[in-house]
């Protein structure tokens, strides 16, 4: 069961990598304003203090763009530092923090960012290549979210562009989906209002 589960996230990755490189830069633009008034439009956004984002990378909505929007609404903005043992920590960035590169190819923040602790985040923005309808989420295959999130009590919502929400992404036991999946056209997820699932 494992080998084929493992099998068949393979593949949805290469399908979902292919898909991303496919989009023209216009229309990721287009894509990310979408993506971004929606997420800004939540309430869950409104009402939460302290934001765990990510930054985006590659074919990835260019997240760094939400920072400012974010900072201008008195909103504390962190972004993930990954650790040995496939680990992360969280630490707060500042307007004028400076983002060292990580192996892996994204930025992150340096160690003159103050650390916060898990438990003071309300929300968190998860990076995958894609989402079904239920919350569930396909990553990279490191594990870091799914460690990260488990015991997470806040709110985790992700960004999904509409080609990559599936029916069904397959599911191990550590495997750990998000409260909410936005899409340009709608929310989906056990949090997503009824309406919302229709694109309304």
């Amino acid at each position: 069961m494992r080998s084929t589960i493992t099998a068949e996230k393979a593949d949805l990755r290469r399908r979902a990598g292919a898909c991303l490189q496919g989009m023209s830069p216009q229309a990721r633009r287009e894509s990310d304003a979408a993506l971004f008034s929606r997420f800004l439009s939540l309430p869950q956004v409104e009402a939460a203090g302290t934001l765990l984002l990510y930054h985006g990378m590659g074919a990835e909505p260019d997240t760094a763009r939400l920072l400012p929007a974010l900072r201008a609404r008195g909103k504390r903005v962190c972004l993930p530092r990954c650790l040995p043992g496939r680990a992360m920590e969280v630490r707060l960035v500042g307007q004028d923090a400076a983002l060292v590169p990580h192996p892996f190819g994204m930025l992150e923040p340096g160690e003159d960012c103050p650390p916060v602790d898990k438990s003071a985040l309300d929300l968190v923005l998860v990076p995958g290549l894609a989402f079904d309808r239920s919350g569930g989420r396909l990553g990279r295959g490191g594990g870091f979210y799914d460690r990260f999130l488990a015991g997470f009590g806040g709110f985790a919502a992700a960004l999904c562009r509409s080609a990559l929400l599936l029916e069904h992404v397959p599911r191990e036991g550590h495997d750990l989906g998000v409260d909410l999946v936005i899409t340009e056209e709608g929310l989906y997820g056990p949090s997503a209002p009824a309406a919302a699932e229709s694109g309304a």
